[in-house]
């Protein structure tokens, strides 16, 4: 009797467990800690039920007693493990939806027009560059390689930025320097946002000082808007990570950034944000206000380009096994023609692979 009843409780306990890690959204779960890291680690979860899968198997054939709630511990890890796979086939596992040709940009002589309704597009680039590591040099090549006319980095010095900045103007392509710091002992409190003088002059109104309402609780966002309010607000994001003593920070950071994409306050002509979030979108569930979207009134670009299971931390780690944590999101009056993660700078000395959108005004 006694071995009946611990044989049942195993088997409602693995259930719930792994119905849980599986889709916590079904229990509000997804926001909390340990849950939170499982659940955005989907690919190495398909791994280690396979492992434990294969455990259980040689458990089946060698205790002959224990074979019934073996069996049924299996059957439990298997549609895990498929659910898991059905979550990131669903998302997309490929790392880039191809560039259009960008035939409609202007010739480096001719006026800025910055209203939306003649942008032909807006390429951003995002790149959380571990306190400045891989070099402005560096930075600045990828972002003259990717035509970014935005350029999101999260832990990056404004003197980082300036000399980013300078490369690329040297290289005929100009941007303006915003940084918001909460201080200068740490690079990791510092957030840099680039952005083309083609797109009009911006403004910072984002606060310096932490929390809400003005800014994100412990690492800063950058939210920047057009002075002539012709242009979508821009917002370089960086929220905390998720770690025991910095969940209600976590939390807060998110519900803050869905704020600030909300369609009340996205403006004529919308947000467009970016950054290191590190949430993925099971993180996001329960902060969309908007049909299709996953933050705010805002939509994921890699969802839409199918990549949105490719992940971005760490580098080292391989791209379906790693956690996709920095995102590119837009309101609905942008449209996504390109997405990509990018995989040739894993070895540049940051441990976020850098995340790159091309969005063109909504038809």
């Amino acid at each position: 009797m006694f071995s009946f009843l611990f044989r049942t409780l195993i088997v409602v306990a693995a259930l719930m467990c792994l119905t849980v890690l599986a889709w916590p959204q079904l229990f509000g779960l997804q926001n909390t800690w340990v849950v939170a890291h499982a659940v955005s680690l989907r690919g190495l979860a398909v791994v280690v039920a396979a492992a434990l899968l294969a455990l259980l198997a040689i458990v089946f054939l060698l205790g002959r007693s224990f074979r019934g709630t073996t069996a049924v511990l299996m059957v439990f890890l298997a549609l895990f493990g498929a659910v898991n796979v059905g979550v990131l086939l669903h998302r997309g596992a490929a790392s880039a939806l191809p560039a259009p040709a960008r035939a409609a940009d202007a010739p480096a002589d001719a006026p800025a027009d910055t209203g939306t309704e003649a942008t032909a597009s807006i390429t951003v680039l995002s790149w959380n560059t571990l306190g400045d590591a891989p070099g402005a040099d560096a930075i600045a090549a990828l972002a003259l390689a990717e035509q970014a006319d935005v350029v999101t980095l999260p832990e990056t010095t404004e003197e980082t930025g300036v000399l980013i900045a300078e490369a690329m103007r040297a290289a005929g392509r100009p941007m303006w320097v915003h940084t918001v710091s909460f201080d200068l002992i740490s690079k990791a409190r510092s957030t840099t946002l680039l952005i083309s003088p083609d797109l009009g002059d911006y403004a910072v109104t984002s606060a310096e000082g932490s929390g809400p309402p003005g800014n994100t609780n412990v690492l800063p966002t950058v939210v920047a808007e057009p002075v002539d309010g012709s242009g979508p607000t821009i917002v370089a994001v960086h929220a905390v990570a998720p770690i025991q003593w910095e969940m209600t920070n976590w939390r807060s950071d998110l519900d803050w950034l869905a704020e600030q994409c909300d369609g009340a306050g996205s403006g004529a002509n919308g947000v467009i944000m970016a950054g290191d979030f590190n949430a993925t979108l099971d993180h996001f569930a329960g902060r969309a206000d908007a049909e299709g979207a996953a933050l705010g009134s805002c939509r994921d670009a890699a969802l839409t380009a199918g990549s949105a299971g490719v992940g971005t931390w760490p580098a080292w780690a391989p791209t379906l096994l790693g956690s996709p944590i920095d995102h590119v999101l837009a309101t609905a009056n942008w449209q996504v023609d390109a997405m990509s993660v990018i995989q040739t700078e894993d070895a540049a000395g940051s441990d976020h692979r850098p995340v790159v959108a091309t969005l063109s005004p909504a038809g």
